[in-house]
Protein backbone atom coordinates (compact mmCIF):
# COMPACT_ATOMS: atom_id res chain seq x y z
CA UNK A 1 0.00 0.00 0.00
CA UNK A 2 1.18 3.54 -0.75
CA UNK A 3 2.75 5.28 2.24
CA UNK A 4 1.06 8.56 3.14
CA UNK A 5 4.32 9.67 4.78
CA UNK A 6 6.10 9.38 1.43
CA UNK A 7 3.42 11.46 -0.30
CA UNK A 8 3.55 14.18 2.36
CA UNK A 9 7.36 14.22 2.19
CA UNK A 10 7.32 14.54 -1.61
CA UNK A 11 4.76 17.35 -1.41
CA UNK A 12 7.05 19.42 0.80
CA UNK A 13 10.31 18.49 -0.93
CA UNK A 14 9.06 19.31 -4.43
CA UNK A 15 6.92 22.31 -3.58
CA UNK A 16 3.37 21.01 -3.78
CA UNK A 17 2.02 21.67 -0.27
CA UNK A 18 3.54 23.29 2.83
CA UNK A 19 2.26 23.61 6.39
CA UNK A 20 0.86 27.12 6.91
CA UNK A 21 3.11 29.41 8.95
CA UNK A 22 5.77 26.70 8.92
CA UNK A 23 8.60 28.90 10.25
CA UNK A 24 6.52 29.55 13.39
CA UNK A 25 5.84 25.88 13.99
CA UNK A 26 2.80 25.64 11.74
CA UNK A 27 -0.88 26.42 12.21
CA UNK A 28 -3.16 23.39 12.51
CA UNK A 29 -5.78 22.88 9.81
CA UNK A 30 -4.31 25.38 7.33
CA UNK A 31 -2.11 24.58 4.32
CA UNK A 32 -0.19 26.56 1.70
CA UNK A 33 0.16 25.41 -1.91
CA UNK A 34 3.67 25.80 -3.29
CA UNK A 35 4.72 26.52 -6.91
CA UNK A 36 3.78 23.07 -8.20
CA UNK A 37 0.80 22.61 -5.89
CA UNK A 38 -0.86 25.82 -7.00
CA UNK A 39 -0.53 24.72 -10.64
CA UNK A 40 -1.95 21.27 -9.88
CA UNK A 41 -4.91 22.62 -7.93
CA UNK A 42 -5.56 25.29 -10.58
CA UNK A 43 -5.58 22.57 -13.25
CA UNK A 44 -8.11 20.55 -11.21
CA UNK A 45 -10.37 23.59 -10.90
CA UNK A 46 -9.97 24.54 -14.57
CA UNK A 47 -10.76 20.99 -15.70
CA UNK A 48 -13.90 21.04 -13.51
CA UNK A 49 -14.99 24.45 -14.83
CA UNK A 50 -14.30 23.49 -18.43
CA UNK A 51 -16.12 20.16 -18.22
CA UNK A 52 -19.03 21.22 -15.99
CA UNK A 53 -19.62 24.87 -17.01
CA UNK A 54 -18.08 26.42 -20.11
CA UNK A 55 -17.98 23.15 -22.08
CA UNK A 56 -20.70 21.27 -20.25
CA UNK A 57 -22.52 20.25 -23.45
CA UNK A 58 -19.42 19.23 -25.45
CA UNK A 59 -18.64 16.00 -23.61
CA UNK A 60 -20.83 12.89 -23.65
CA UNK A 61 -21.69 11.89 -20.06
CA UNK A 62 -22.36 8.25 -19.07
CA UNK A 63 -26.09 8.72 -19.57
CA UNK A 64 -27.94 11.31 -21.59
CA UNK A 65 -29.33 14.40 -19.91
CA UNK A 66 -33.13 14.45 -19.55
CA UNK A 67 -33.21 17.76 -21.47
CA UNK A 68 -30.98 20.51 -22.82
CA UNK A 69 -29.70 22.84 -20.10
CA UNK A 70 -27.52 25.89 -19.47
CA UNK A 71 -24.69 26.41 -17.00
CA UNK A 72 -23.54 29.80 -15.68
CA UNK A 73 -21.01 30.92 -13.09
CA UNK A 74 -21.03 32.99 -9.91
CA UNK A 75 -18.52 34.37 -7.41
CA UNK A 76 -20.31 35.34 -4.20
CA UNK A 77 -18.77 36.92 -1.10
CA UNK A 78 -17.19 35.03 1.77
CA UNK A 79 -18.91 37.26 4.38
CA UNK A 80 -22.69 37.48 3.96
CA UNK A 81 -25.64 38.87 5.88
CA UNK A 82 -25.97 36.91 9.18
CA UNK A 83 -29.61 36.19 8.41
CA UNK A 84 -28.45 33.96 5.54
CA UNK A 85 -26.99 31.51 8.05
CA UNK A 86 -29.99 31.68 10.36
CA UNK A 87 -32.43 30.83 7.58
CA UNK A 88 -30.18 28.14 6.11
CA UNK A 89 -30.00 26.39 9.49
CA UNK A 90 -26.24 26.73 9.94
CA UNK A 91 -26.56 29.12 12.87
CA UNK A 92 -28.52 26.56 14.93
CA UNK A 93 -27.53 23.20 13.51
CA UNK A 94 -24.01 23.43 12.10
CA UNK A 95 -22.04 21.88 14.92
CA UNK A 96 -20.05 18.86 16.03
CA UNK A 97 -19.74 17.40 19.52
CA UNK A 98 -16.40 17.79 21.26
CA UNK A 99 -14.79 16.46 24.43
CA UNK A 100 -11.90 17.98 26.40
CA UNK A 101 -9.27 16.15 28.38
CA UNK A 102 -8.82 17.68 31.83
CA UNK A 103 -5.34 16.16 32.12
CA UNK A 104 -3.70 16.82 28.73
CA UNK A 105 -5.78 19.97 28.01
CA UNK A 106 -6.41 18.67 24.49
CA UNK A 107 -9.70 18.76 22.62
CA UNK A 108 -11.18 16.01 20.45
CA UNK A 109 -14.12 15.54 18.16
CA UNK A 110 -16.40 13.09 19.97
CA UNK A 111 -17.10 10.81 17.00
CA UNK A 112 -13.46 10.64 15.84
CA UNK A 113 -11.80 9.31 18.99
CA UNK A 114 -11.32 5.57 18.50
CA UNK A 115 -10.26 2.78 20.79
CA UNK A 116 -11.04 -0.68 22.19
CA UNK A 117 -12.36 -2.21 25.37
CA UNK A 118 -9.40 -3.95 27.07
CA UNK A 119 -9.66 -6.24 30.10
CA UNK A 120 -6.96 -7.36 32.53
CA UNK A 121 -8.08 -9.40 35.50
CA UNK A 122 -11.36 -7.99 36.75
CA UNK A 123 -10.76 -4.46 35.36
CA UNK A 124 -12.11 -3.41 31.97
CA UNK A 125 -11.33 -0.01 30.44
CA UNK A 126 -11.83 1.69 27.09
CA UNK A 127 -8.36 2.56 25.79
CA UNK A 128 -8.53 5.44 23.28
CA UNK A 129 -5.75 6.18 20.82
CA UNK A 130 -4.51 9.17 18.86
CA UNK A 131 -2.85 6.89 16.28
CA UNK A 132 -4.48 6.32 12.89
CA UNK A 133 -4.78 3.51 10.38
CA UNK A 134 -2.70 0.40 10.88
CA UNK A 135 -1.06 1.81 14.03
CA UNK A 136 -4.29 2.05 16.03
CA UNK A 137 -4.36 -1.50 17.40
CA UNK A 138 -0.63 -1.40 18.14
CA UNK A 139 -1.04 1.87 20.07
CA UNK A 140 -4.05 0.54 22.02
CA UNK A 141 -2.00 -2.45 23.15
CA UNK A 142 1.00 -0.32 24.08
CA UNK A 143 -1.14 2.10 26.13
CA UNK A 144 -3.05 -0.75 27.78
CA UNK A 145 0.18 -2.46 28.84
CA UNK A 146 1.43 0.81 30.30
CA UNK A 147 -1.83 1.50 32.13
CA UNK A 148 -1.97 -1.98 33.68
CA UNK A 149 1.80 -1.81 34.40
CA UNK A 150 2.62 -4.85 32.32
CA UNK A 151 5.57 -5.65 30.07
CA UNK A 152 5.44 -6.37 26.35
CA UNK A 153 5.88 -10.08 27.02
CA UNK A 154 2.59 -9.98 29.00
CA UNK A 155 0.52 -8.82 26.00
CA UNK A 156 -1.28 -12.19 25.80
CA UNK A 157 -2.69 -11.57 29.30
CA UNK A 158 -4.87 -8.79 27.87
CA UNK A 159 -8.28 -9.59 26.42
CA UNK A 160 -10.32 -7.44 24.04
CA UNK A 161 -14.06 -6.98 23.81
CA UNK A 162 -14.91 -6.27 20.18
CA UNK A 163 -12.94 -4.33 17.62
CA UNK A 164 -12.05 -0.67 17.26
CA UNK A 165 -14.98 1.64 17.85
CA UNK A 166 -15.58 5.37 18.24
CA UNK A 167 -16.00 7.16 21.55
CA UNK A 168 -19.60 8.16 20.75
CA UNK A 169 -20.56 4.49 21.25
CA UNK A 170 -19.28 4.57 24.86
CA UNK A 171 -21.59 5.73 27.65
CA UNK A 172 -19.24 5.36 30.64
CA UNK A 173 -16.66 8.13 30.30
CA UNK A 174 -15.32 7.33 33.78
CA UNK A 175 -13.91 4.10 32.32
CA UNK A 176 -12.20 5.78 29.34
CA UNK A 177 -8.43 6.24 29.15
CA UNK A 178 -8.17 9.38 27.00
CA UNK A 179 -5.86 9.43 23.93
CA UNK A 180 -3.18 11.48 25.75
CA UNK A 181 -4.02 10.68 29.38
CA UNK A 182 -2.55 8.20 31.85
CA UNK A 183 -5.54 7.92 34.15
CA UNK A 184 -9.25 7.19 33.70
CA UNK A 185 -12.14 9.63 33.60
CA UNK A 186 -10.30 12.71 32.31
CA UNK A 187 -12.66 13.36 29.37
CA UNK A 188 -15.54 15.81 29.77
CA UNK A 189 -19.10 15.15 28.69
CA UNK A 190 -19.55 15.91 24.95
CA UNK A 191 -20.91 19.35 24.13
CA UNK A 192 -21.90 21.22 21.00
CA UNK A 193 -19.29 23.23 19.12
CA UNK A 194 -20.44 25.56 16.31
CA UNK A 195 -18.19 25.18 13.30
CA UNK A 196 -18.61 28.67 11.84
CA UNK A 197 -15.82 31.22 12.21
CA UNK A 198 -17.04 34.48 13.73
CA UNK A 199 -15.83 37.85 12.53
CA UNK A 200 -16.80 41.49 13.05
CA UNK A 201 -18.04 43.89 10.40
CA UNK A 202 -17.74 47.61 11.12
CA UNK A 203 -15.81 49.75 13.56
CA UNK A 204 -17.86 49.37 16.76
CA UNK A 205 -17.48 45.63 17.19
CA UNK A 206 -20.69 45.06 19.14
CA UNK A 207 -22.81 41.92 19.11
CA UNK A 208 -24.94 43.39 16.33
CA UNK A 209 -21.79 43.61 14.16
CA UNK A 210 -21.11 39.85 14.34
CA UNK A 211 -20.86 38.05 11.01
CA UNK A 212 -19.48 34.70 9.88
CA UNK A 213 -17.06 33.36 7.32
CA UNK A 214 -19.12 31.14 5.05
CA UNK A 215 -18.98 27.40 5.86
CA UNK A 216 -20.06 26.56 2.29
CA UNK A 217 -20.43 28.29 -1.07
CA UNK A 218 -23.95 27.00 -1.72
CA UNK A 219 -25.88 29.73 0.11
CA UNK A 220 -24.32 32.45 -2.04
CA UNK A 221 -25.85 30.69 -5.04
CA UNK A 222 -29.29 30.32 -3.48
CA UNK A 223 -29.59 33.97 -2.46
CA UNK A 224 -28.57 35.00 -6.00
CA UNK A 225 -30.99 32.64 -7.76
CA UNK A 226 -33.40 35.41 -8.72
CA UNK A 227 -30.60 37.83 -9.70
CA UNK A 228 -29.16 35.27 -12.12
CA UNK A 229 -32.59 34.41 -13.49
CA UNK A 230 -33.48 38.08 -14.09
CA UNK A 231 -30.12 39.13 -15.54
CA UNK A 232 -29.54 36.29 -18.02
CA UNK A 233 -31.54 34.44 -20.66
CA UNK A 234 -31.44 31.12 -18.81
CA UNK A 235 -34.55 29.12 -18.08
CA UNK A 236 -35.13 25.94 -16.14
CA UNK A 237 -33.43 23.54 -16.08
CA UNK A 238 -30.10 25.31 -15.50
CA UNK A 239 -27.17 25.26 -13.12
CA UNK A 240 -25.14 27.89 -11.28
CA UNK A 241 -21.54 26.93 -10.53
CA UNK A 242 -19.07 28.45 -8.11
CA UNK A 243 -15.51 27.79 -6.99
CA UNK A 244 -14.51 29.47 -3.74
CA UNK A 245 -13.08 29.32 -0.26
CA UNK A 246 -15.08 28.09 2.72
CA UNK A 247 -14.17 27.93 6.40
CA UNK A 248 -15.07 25.47 9.14
CA UNK A 249 -13.62 25.61 12.62
CA UNK A 250 -12.92 21.88 12.77
CA UNK A 251 -12.25 20.57 16.28
CA UNK A 252 -9.58 18.14 15.10
CA UNK A 253 -8.31 18.83 11.58
CA UNK A 254 -6.48 15.76 10.36
CA UNK A 255 -5.11 13.64 7.53
CA UNK A 256 -3.05 16.27 5.71
CA UNK A 257 -5.35 18.44 3.54
CA UNK A 258 -8.32 16.06 3.77
CA UNK A 259 -9.92 17.83 6.74
CA UNK A 260 -8.86 21.48 6.98
CA UNK A 261 -10.26 24.63 8.49
CA UNK A 262 -9.84 26.60 5.27
CA UNK A 263 -10.67 24.81 2.03
CA UNK A 264 -11.97 25.37 -1.47
CA UNK A 265 -15.20 24.03 -2.94
CA UNK A 266 -16.33 23.38 -6.51
CA UNK A 267 -20.09 23.46 -6.26
CA UNK A 268 -23.11 23.37 -8.56
CA UNK A 269 -26.70 24.14 -7.66
CA UNK A 270 -28.82 22.75 -10.47
CA UNK A 271 -32.39 24.11 -10.58
CA UNK A 272 -35.06 22.00 -12.24
CA UNK A 273 -38.83 21.37 -12.28
CA UNK A 274 -39.96 19.18 -9.37
CA UNK A 275 -41.31 16.42 -11.61
CA UNK A 276 -37.88 16.06 -13.32
CA UNK A 277 -35.72 16.20 -10.20
CA UNK A 278 -35.18 12.46 -9.73
CA UNK A 279 -33.97 12.13 -13.33
CA UNK A 280 -31.58 15.04 -12.87
CA UNK A 281 -30.33 13.58 -9.59
CA UNK A 282 -29.36 10.36 -11.35
CA UNK A 283 -27.81 12.30 -14.23
CA UNK A 284 -25.50 14.42 -12.02
CA UNK A 285 -24.61 11.49 -9.78
CA UNK A 286 -23.44 9.46 -12.77
CA UNK A 287 -21.78 12.35 -14.56
CA UNK A 288 -19.71 13.37 -11.56
CA UNK A 289 -18.21 9.94 -10.91
CA UNK A 290 -17.46 9.65 -14.63
CA UNK A 291 -15.46 12.91 -14.39
CA UNK A 292 -13.14 11.50 -11.73
CA UNK A 293 -12.73 8.28 -13.70
CA UNK A 294 -11.85 10.20 -16.87
CA UNK A 295 -8.98 11.93 -15.03
CA UNK A 296 -7.45 8.81 -13.55
CA UNK A 297 -9.36 7.81 -10.40
CA UNK A 298 -10.66 4.37 -11.20
CA UNK A 299 -10.89 0.75 -10.17
CA UNK A 300 -11.33 -0.20 -6.53
CA UNK A 301 -9.92 3.14 -5.33
CA UNK A 302 -13.13 4.97 -6.31
CA UNK A 303 -16.73 4.18 -5.50
CA UNK A 304 -20.17 5.73 -5.26
CA UNK A 305 -22.15 5.12 -2.10
CA UNK A 306 -25.85 5.88 -1.95
CA UNK A 307 -26.94 7.08 1.49
CA UNK A 308 -29.29 4.89 3.46
CA UNK A 309 -32.58 6.49 4.45
CA UNK A 310 -31.40 7.02 8.04
CA UNK A 311 -28.41 9.07 6.80
CA UNK A 312 -30.41 11.50 4.67
CA UNK A 313 -30.92 15.09 5.72
CA UNK A 314 -34.54 15.84 6.54
CA UNK A 315 -35.04 17.77 3.29
CA UNK A 316 -33.29 15.24 1.01
CA UNK A 317 -34.84 12.45 -1.03
CA UNK A 318 -31.47 11.14 -2.19
CA UNK A 319 -27.76 11.68 -1.59
CA UNK A 320 -24.78 9.84 -3.05
CA UNK A 321 -21.18 10.22 -1.90
CA UNK A 322 -18.32 9.74 -4.35
CA UNK A 323 -15.56 8.26 -2.19
CA UNK A 324 -11.85 7.51 -2.59
CA UNK A 325 -9.64 5.01 -0.75
CA UNK A 326 -7.09 7.45 0.66
CA UNK A 327 -3.86 5.84 1.93
CA UNK A 328 -4.34 7.21 5.46
CA UNK A 329 -7.50 5.11 5.88
CA UNK A 330 -7.69 1.47 6.89
CA UNK A 331 -7.93 -1.09 4.12
CA UNK A 332 -11.49 -1.20 2.82
CA UNK A 333 -12.34 2.30 4.10
CA UNK A 334 -13.15 5.29 1.89
CA UNK A 335 -13.20 9.06 2.41
CA UNK A 336 -15.69 11.46 0.84
CA UNK A 337 -14.59 13.35 -2.28
CA UNK A 338 -17.93 14.77 -3.26
CA UNK A 339 -21.57 14.64 -2.33
CA UNK A 340 -24.42 14.75 -4.84
CA UNK A 341 -27.62 15.67 -3.02
CA UNK A 342 -31.25 16.02 -4.01
CA UNK A 343 -32.16 19.02 -1.83
CA UNK A 344 -35.75 19.48 -3.01
CA UNK A 345 -37.03 23.06 -2.62
CA UNK A 346 -35.76 23.40 0.97
CA UNK A 347 -33.12 26.11 0.38
CA UNK A 348 -35.08 28.49 -1.84
CA UNK A 349 -38.16 28.13 0.35
CA UNK A 350 -36.11 28.81 3.51
CA UNK A 351 -34.64 32.02 2.11
CA UNK A 352 -38.05 33.07 0.86
CA UNK A 353 -40.13 32.33 3.97
CA UNK A 354 -37.80 31.62 6.90
CA UNK A 355 -36.01 28.70 8.53
CA UNK A 356 -38.05 25.54 8.18
CA UNK A 357 -38.60 23.16 11.06
CA UNK A 358 -36.88 19.78 10.61
CA UNK A 359 -38.35 18.39 13.85
CA UNK A 360 -42.01 18.56 12.88
CA UNK A 361 -42.37 19.11 9.17
CA UNK A 362 -39.72 20.32 6.71
CA UNK A 363 -42.40 22.38 4.95
CA UNK A 364 -43.42 24.22 8.13
CA UNK A 365 -41.65 27.30 9.47
CA UNK A 366 -39.87 27.10 12.81
CA UNK A 367 -41.79 29.33 15.19
CA UNK A 368 -40.79 31.04 18.41
CA UNK A 369 -42.78 31.14 21.67
CA UNK A 370 -45.13 33.81 20.30
CA UNK A 371 -45.98 31.83 17.17
CA UNK A 372 -43.93 34.04 14.83
CA UNK A 373 -41.17 32.73 12.53
CA UNK A 374 -37.98 32.34 14.57
CA UNK A 375 -35.74 33.32 11.66
CA UNK A 376 -37.41 35.53 9.06
CA UNK A 377 -36.80 34.86 5.40
CA UNK A 378 -36.08 37.56 2.84
CA UNK A 379 -39.73 37.89 1.87
CA UNK A 380 -38.65 37.86 -1.78
CA UNK A 381 -40.46 35.79 -4.36
CA UNK A 382 -38.06 33.00 -5.34
CA UNK A 383 -40.55 31.02 -7.37
CA UNK A 384 -40.18 30.30 -11.07
CA UNK A 385 -42.83 30.76 -13.76
CA UNK A 386 -42.74 28.31 -16.65
CA UNK A 387 -43.52 30.38 -19.76
CA UNK A 388 -44.75 27.38 -21.75
CA UNK A 389 -47.26 26.07 -19.20
CA UNK A 390 -47.81 29.20 -17.10
CA UNK A 391 -47.17 27.13 -13.95
CA UNK A 392 -45.39 28.77 -11.02
CA UNK A 393 -43.41 26.71 -8.52
CA UNK A 394 -40.34 26.69 -6.27
CA UNK A 395 -37.65 24.80 -8.24
CA UNK A 396 -36.02 21.67 -6.89
CA UNK A 397 -32.25 21.63 -6.54
CA UNK A 398 -29.62 18.98 -7.25
CA UNK A 399 -26.28 19.81 -5.61
CA UNK A 400 -22.99 18.23 -6.76
CA UNK A 401 -20.55 19.60 -4.15
CA UNK A 402 -16.86 18.73 -4.54
CA UNK A 403 -13.80 19.71 -2.53
CA UNK A 404 -10.99 21.12 -4.66
CA UNK A 405 -8.44 20.28 -1.97
CA UNK A 406 -9.71 16.72 -1.50
CA UNK A 407 -9.78 16.16 -5.26
CA UNK A 408 -6.22 17.48 -5.55
CA UNK A 409 -5.11 15.18 -2.72
CA UNK A 410 -6.83 12.19 -4.34
CA UNK A 411 -5.14 12.85 -7.68
CA UNK A 412 -1.80 13.14 -5.87
CA UNK A 413 -2.33 9.83 -4.06
CA UNK A 414 -3.48 8.07 -7.22
CA UNK A 415 -0.53 9.41 -9.22
CA UNK A 416 2.17 8.45 -6.70
CA UNK A 417 4.10 5.47 -8.13
CA UNK A 418 7.37 3.71 -7.40
CA UNK A 419 9.02 1.54 -10.05
CA UNK A 420 12.36 0.86 -11.73
CA UNK A 421 13.79 2.47 -14.85
CA UNK A 422 17.20 2.32 -16.53
CA UNK A 423 19.59 5.16 -15.69
CA UNK A 424 21.89 6.90 -18.19
CA UNK A 425 24.15 3.83 -18.13
CA UNK A 426 21.31 1.39 -18.74
CA UNK A 427 21.27 0.01 -15.19
CA UNK A 428 17.91 -0.46 -13.38
CA UNK A 429 17.31 2.22 -10.79
CA UNK A 430 14.39 2.87 -8.46
CA UNK A 431 12.38 5.94 -9.34
CA UNK A 432 9.45 7.83 -7.89
CA UNK A 433 7.00 9.36 -10.32
CA UNK A 434 3.62 11.06 -10.31
CA UNK A 435 1.43 9.62 -13.08
CA UNK A 436 -0.86 12.62 -13.42
CA UNK A 437 -3.35 12.80 -16.24
CA UNK A 438 -1.71 15.28 -18.67
CA UNK A 439 -4.57 17.77 -18.17
CA UNK A 440 -3.74 17.93 -14.46
CA UNK A 441 0.07 17.79 -14.57
CA UNK A 442 1.54 21.05 -13.18
CA UNK A 443 4.24 21.09 -15.89
CA UNK A 444 3.29 19.70 -19.31
CA UNK A 445 6.78 19.42 -20.78
CA UNK A 446 10.44 20.00 -19.90
CA UNK A 447 13.10 21.13 -22.36
CA UNK A 448 16.73 19.95 -22.01
CA UNK A 449 19.82 20.73 -24.06
CA UNK A 450 21.93 17.56 -23.91
CA UNK A 451 25.07 19.61 -23.23
CA UNK A 452 25.74 23.30 -22.68
CA UNK A 453 27.59 23.85 -25.98
CA UNK A 454 27.48 23.40 -29.76
CA UNK A 455 24.43 25.65 -30.08
CA UNK A 456 22.12 23.27 -28.18
CA UNK A 457 21.21 25.68 -25.34
CA UNK A 458 20.23 28.37 -27.87
CA UNK A 459 17.89 25.99 -29.74
CA UNK A 460 16.48 24.72 -26.43
CA UNK A 461 15.75 28.23 -25.13
CA UNK A 462 14.00 29.19 -28.37
CA UNK A 463 11.81 26.06 -28.15
CA UNK A 464 11.14 26.74 -24.47
CA UNK A 465 9.94 30.28 -25.32
CA UNK A 466 7.65 28.94 -28.04
CA UNK A 467 6.09 26.24 -25.86
CA UNK A 468 5.49 28.64 -22.95
CA UNK A 469 2.91 30.43 -25.07
CA UNK A 470 0.78 27.27 -25.03
CA UNK A 471 1.27 25.56 -21.66
CA UNK A 472 3.44 25.36 -18.54
CA UNK A 473 6.99 24.31 -19.46
CA UNK A 474 10.24 23.86 -17.52
CA UNK A 475 13.80 24.48 -18.77
CA UNK A 476 16.75 22.62 -17.24
CA UNK A 477 20.37 22.35 -18.37
CA UNK A 478 21.98 21.29 -15.06
CA UNK A 479 23.44 17.81 -14.35
CA UNK A 480 23.24 14.63 -16.45
CA UNK A 481 20.16 14.24 -18.62
CA UNK A 482 19.16 11.04 -16.75
CA UNK A 483 18.97 12.96 -13.47
CA UNK A 484 16.92 15.66 -15.17
CA UNK A 485 14.48 12.99 -16.35
CA UNK A 486 14.17 11.69 -12.77
CA UNK A 487 13.40 15.16 -11.41
CA UNK A 488 10.61 15.66 -13.95
CA UNK A 489 9.20 12.18 -13.33
CA UNK A 490 8.93 12.96 -9.62
CA UNK A 491 6.83 16.09 -10.23
CA UNK A 492 4.64 14.41 -12.85
CA UNK A 493 5.80 16.07 -16.10
CA UNK A 494 4.40 13.84 -18.89
CA UNK A 495 6.89 14.76 -21.65
CA UNK A 496 10.57 15.66 -21.79
CA UNK A 497 12.23 17.12 -24.91
CA UNK A 498 15.96 16.76 -25.44
CA UNK A 499 17.96 18.84 -27.92
CA UNK A 500 21.05 16.89 -28.95
CA UNK A 501 23.69 16.75 -31.68
CA UNK A 502 21.22 15.35 -34.20
CA UNK A 503 18.95 18.36 -33.61
CA UNK A 504 21.69 20.64 -34.90
CA UNK A 505 21.96 18.51 -38.04
CA UNK A 506 18.37 17.65 -39.02
CA UNK A 507 16.15 19.87 -36.80
CA UNK A 508 14.55 16.96 -34.91
CA UNK A 509 14.39 16.43 -31.13
CA UNK A 510 13.94 13.47 -28.78
CA UNK A 511 10.53 13.30 -27.10
CA UNK A 512 10.26 11.06 -24.01
CA UNK A 513 7.08 9.74 -22.40
CA UNK A 514 7.04 9.74 -18.57
CA UNK A 515 5.07 6.53 -18.05
CA UNK A 516 6.23 4.23 -20.86
CA UNK A 517 9.78 5.69 -21.10
CA UNK A 518 9.36 5.46 -24.88
CA UNK A 519 11.50 7.90 -26.89
CA UNK A 520 11.01 9.02 -30.48
CA UNK A 521 12.15 11.76 -32.85
CA UNK A 522 9.90 14.69 -33.70
CA UNK A 523 10.61 17.60 -36.07
CA UNK A 524 11.50 20.70 -34.06
CA UNK A 525 8.76 22.72 -35.76
CA UNK A 526 6.09 20.15 -34.79
CA UNK A 527 6.85 19.72 -31.07
CA UNK A 528 4.08 22.03 -29.82
CA UNK A 529 1.48 20.37 -32.07
CA UNK A 530 2.66 16.89 -31.03
CA UNK A 531 2.35 17.60 -27.29
CA UNK A 532 -1.01 19.37 -27.68
CA UNK A 533 -2.44 16.43 -29.61
CA UNK A 534 -1.19 13.92 -27.05
CA UNK A 535 -2.64 15.87 -24.10
CA UNK A 536 -5.99 16.21 -25.89
CA UNK A 537 -6.08 12.53 -26.85
CA UNK A 538 -5.72 11.12 -23.33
Amino acid sequence: MISMDKIVSLCKRRGFIFQSSDIYGGFGGFWDYGPLGVELKRNVKEAWWRDMVSGHNELVPPQGAPAAFDMVGLDSTIVMHPQVWKCSGHYDLFHDYMVDCRQSKKRYRHDQVRGRWVQFGDQKVFVATAAEGDLEQEDVQRRALKYFRLRAKDADRLSYDGGLRTLDTVDELNRVLGPDANELGTLTEPREFNLMFKTTVGALGGEEDTAFLRPETAQGIFVNFKNVLDSTRVSLPFGIAQIGKSFRNEITPRNFTFRSREFEQMEIEFFCPPDQSQQWYRYWRDRRIHWYQSLGLAGDSLRMREHAEAELAHYSTGTADIEYAFPFLDEGEYGELEGVAHRGDFDLRSHMEGKLDPKTNPLRLELDETGKPRHRGSGRDLTYRDEASGERYVPHVIEPSAGADRATLAFLCQAFTEDEAPDEHGKPQARTLLKFHPRLAPIKAAVFPLVKKDGMPEIARDLYGELKRNFAVFYDEKSAVGRRYRRQDEIGTPYCITIDGQTVQDKTVTLRDRDSLQQWRVPLAEVATEIKSRIAAV
